[in-house]
C-alpha cells in the first residue's frame, strides 16, 4: 500500500518576524517619526512654549534665510567639522594601522575607547580646567618653557581649534577601533601577494588597505559627519558660544532660540533645515565613496 506524500511547503515566517520587530518599530515611530513630524509642524508656527502655536506658513524659513547668525553658525560648524574629522581620521588610521601591524592587544583596544565612554560634559569640564588661562596645566607648561599664557577657550582664534581638539581626543580611539575592524576584514592573502610584488608598508597601506576599506571608511565618515554637526555639550560647558560667536555652532544656536528666546517655531525651522543639509551631505558622501560596493566581493 503506497503512501501519498505531499510536497513540503516553505513556512511563512513574516508574521513571526513582524511580531519580533514590533517593539523596535513602535519605539522608532514614537521616539523618531512622531517627533520629526511634530517638529516639521512647529517649523511652520509661531510658538513660545507658553501659548498655543500659531500657523505662520513659511515665515520662519524666510527669517532664517536673512539671519546672519544662523549662517555664521553654519560656517563655524563647518570649520569645526573639517578640523575634527581630519584629526579623527588621520589619528584613527594611524592607531588602527599600528594595532593591525604591531599588536592586537585587547587591553590596548579597551584603553583607546575609554575617552569615548566618558560623558561629554565631564570631558568638557576636565579640559576647561586643563586649558584654563591662569590655572590650567597646559599654560603652566608654556610658562615653564618661557612662553606666554594662551587663552585656549577665550581667544577667538584658539577657541574653536581647542573645542575641536577636545572632541577629537574623545572620539579618535573609537574611530580607530572601527577602522581596525575594517582592516581585519582584508584577507591575509592580499597582503602576501603585495609583499611578493615588493610593495613596502606605505605602498601596501595606500594601494591595498585603504581601497579595500572603502565601505568602512564611508561608514565612519558619515557617522563622524553627523556626530560633528551635533556638537552641543562641549560648547555649552566650555565656551557657551563665545568668544564673539567663535564657537556658536548651529546646535547651540538652535538651543538658544528655543529655550533662551522661546522661539520654538523658529528653532524647529532651523533644525529641519539642518536635517536637510545633513541628508544632502550624507548622500554626496555615499555616492562619492561608492559605499554600497566593495572590492573584496
Amino acid at each position: 500500500m503506497s503512501t501519498l506524500s505531499l510536497p513540503n511547503r516553505g513556512r511563512d515566517d513574516r508574521r513571526v518576524a513582524l511580531l519580533f520587530l514590533a517593539p523596535a518599530l513602535v519605539g522608532f515611530g514614537v521616539f523618531y517619526v512622531y517627533p520629526a513630524l511634530l517638529g516639521a509642524w512647529y517649523s511652520m508656527t509661531d510658538w513660545n512654549l507658553l501659548s498655543e502655536p500659531a500657523f505662520v506658513g513659511a515665515d520662519n524659513f524666510v527669517t532664517l534665510l536673512h539671519d546672519p547668525l544662523f549662517w555664521n553658525s553654519l560656517k563655524v560648524t563647518g570649520y569645526y567639522v573639517v578640523l575634527t574629522i581630519t584629526v579623527q581620521m588621520v589619528g584613527g588610521l594611524f592607531l588602527a594601522a599600528l594595532m593591525h601591524r604591531l599588536t592586537r592587544s585587547v587591553v590596548l583596544r579597551s584603553l583607546l575607547v575609554v575617552p569615548w565612554l566618558v560623558p561629554n560634559v565631564t570631558v568638557g569640564l576636565l579640559w576647561m580646567w586643563l586649558l584654563d588661562a591662569n590655572l590650567g596645566f597646559f599654560n603652566h607648561l608654556l610658562t615653564g618653557m618661557g612662553l606666554d599664557n594662551q587663552g585656549f577657550l577665550t581667544a577667538p582664534d584658539l577657541a574653536m581649534p581647542s573645542v575641536s581638539m577636545i572632541n577629537a581626543w574623545t572620539s579618535t580611539g573609537y574611530t580607530a577601533l572601527l577602522l581596525y575592524a575594517g582592516m581585519c576584514l582584508v584577507p591575509k592573502q592580499v597582503y602576501e601577494a603585495a609583499a611578493l610584488d615588493g610593495a613596502g608598508e606605505l605602498r601596501t597601506f595606500f594601494r591595498v588597505t585603504l581601497p579595500l576599506m572603502r565601505p568602512i571608511l564611508a561608514f565612519v565618515l558619515v557617522v563622524s559627519l553627523i556626530g560633528s554637526f551635533q556638537l552641543f555639550d562641549t560648547v555649552a560647558v566650555t565656551t557657551k558660544g563665545g568668544p564673539v560667536n567663535a564657537t556658536r555652532v548651529v546646535y547651540y544656536y538652535i538651543y538658544e532660540q528655543a529655550f533662551t528666546h522661546f522661539k520654538m517655531g523658529y528653532a524647529s525651522a532651523m533644525a529641519l533645515t539642518l536635517v536637510l543639509i545633513l541628508g544632502v551631505l550624507t548622500f554626496v558622501q555615499m555616492r562619492m565613496l561608492r559605499a554600497s560596493t566593495s572590492d573584496l566581493a
